[in-house]
């Protein structure tokens, strides 16, 4: 069982940063893939961001590839979404889940889920 809760979102300018994080619970965290969804008003989910369950492979939606950057501390139970030169189409709110796979992009591949943070982006 994993328990995932993200925080770290926020009200930033266009051009700004944030770094969201997402801690999770139980000692299984280093046998899940971890990634970052995120759901925008009138949109469907979409895939952000995945890392493997070593940290050693990561995958990026194409729309944020060179923007942000996924990264695990399985010490720390958490893994985080460093988000870069934000844009106001980032705005949604963000949520990470845990995989029992090597390193997917669907949703339904996703066996936990946290409730998500907002990042809005202002223009």
């Amino acid at each position: 069982q994993v328990q995932l809760v993200e925080s770290g979102g926020g009200l930033v300018q266009a051009g700004g940063s944030l770094r969201l994080s997402c801690a999770a619970s139980g000692r299984t965290f280093r046998s899940y893939a971890m990634g970052w969804f995120r759901q925008a008003p009138g949109k469907e989910r979409e895939f952000v961001a995945a890392i493997s369950w070593s940290g050693r492979s990561t995958t990026y939606a194409d729309s944020v590839k060179g923007r942000f950057t996924i990264s695990r501390d399985n010490g720390k139970n958490t893994v985080y979404l460093q988000l870069n030169s934000l844009k106001p189409e980032d705005t949604a709110v963000y949520y990470c889940a845990a995989a029992d796979d090597i390193l997917p992009i669907a949703p339904s591949a996703y066996d936990y889920w946290g409730r998500g943070t907002l990042v809005t982006v202002s223009s």
